[in-house]
């Protein structure tokens, strides 16, 4: 069963890894061949298709200072094409206005998958807003639209569950997390989530969960700045172990056991996305070790 048909049947799971496109100014030479050592190192995996990040400069979101400097990279769409795989293609909007976004996604005949990210300020108004912009994709038809979750923004002020539930009205037809270092408020979120859905009378959508091995304490503060809640005991156990990212996989993947306790669990349709964030060749192969050890966990429950 292809990717389409899969992220709206709650009866099959959806297995994806998540990466970032080479920096801007790649030679086409080394952008074709970090895709095929990419490709090399997923070819085994049982795989519905990759997530192809497009990363935009968040400076003001948060007081923390960025661990790394701020780098664009090539165009999620042109990366691409070099996966045999399925691709969903993350389009951060920026400064996107109406006429602008439109072109856009007339420009985008190669996308099929469009994961539509909103911006990093939202005390900010925007000449289009994100409601509008799903709108948009979802009408043209020519896309299968998907959309950001985060856990940690779900709280009595602010609703994670009601934005999910009106950007699947929107046009939204699954959410990827942002990565998950802590179960609970993925437990409250979820939980919520399916319960609005009752409320509305309409089905949840696909929420589809990532995770991201961590060995190091640069990386650790990397994913603090994306704004990923990682708790100082959580901390002190990966950095304190006597293999780290052997640490980190085992707390991911008792996160997903927890998670998968929940009664809403056998409700809301769930995948598995796996990352690295890091560019450390250890940690990027610990990712592949925790694609299996979360992919076992799904399998059993």
């Amino acid at each position: 069963m292809d990717l389409r048909a899969k992220l709206p049947d709650p009866a099959q799971g959806v297995f994806l890894y998540g990466t970032t496109p080479p920096r801007l100014g790649t030679a086409p030479e080394a952008v074709a061949a970090a895709a095929d050592k990419l490709g090399a190192r997923l070819a085994a995996l049982p795989l519905d298709g990759v997530v192809l990040y497009d990363i935009q400069d968040e400076t003001g979101r948060t007081q923390l200072a960025r661990p790394f400097p701020f780098v664009g990279t090539i165009d999620p769409r042109e990366y691409a094409g070099y996966f045999k795989l399925p691709a969903i293609v993350y389009k951060a909007l920026g400064r996107t206005d109406e006429p602008q976004w439109r072109a856009w996604l007339k420009q985008s005949t190669n996308v099929e998958f469009l994961s539509i990210v909103g911006r990093p300020l939202s005390s900010e108004r925007y000449a289009l807003p994100l409601s509008r912009a799903i709108r948009i994709a979802a009408d043209s038809g020519d896309f299968v639209v998907g959309g950001v979750v985060i856990a940690e923004r779900h709280d009595d002020q602010r609703s994670e569950a009601a934005r999910l539930l009106a950007k699947g009205i929107e046009g939204c037809g699954y959410f990827i997390s942002q990565t998950v270092y802590q179960a609970a408020p993925t437990q409250r979120l979820l939980a919520d989530y399916l319960r609005d859905c009752r409320g509305a009378g309409t089905p949840p959508k696909r929420v589809i969960l990532t995770f991201a091995p961590c060995g190091r304490e640069k990386t650790l503060a990397f994913l603090r700045w994306l704004g990923v809640t990682v708790s100082p005991e959580t901390e002190r156990a990966i950095l304190g172990a006597a293999s780290p990212l052997a640490k980190s996989i085992e707390i991911c993947r008792d996160n997903l056991r927890r998670i998968l306790e929940g009664p809403y669990a056998s409700q809301v349709p769930l995948g598995i996305n796996v990352e690295s964030v890091s560019i450390n060749r250890d940690e990027i192969d610990a990712s592949i070790d925790l694609f299996h050890t979360l992919r076992e966990v799904m399998a059993g429950r």
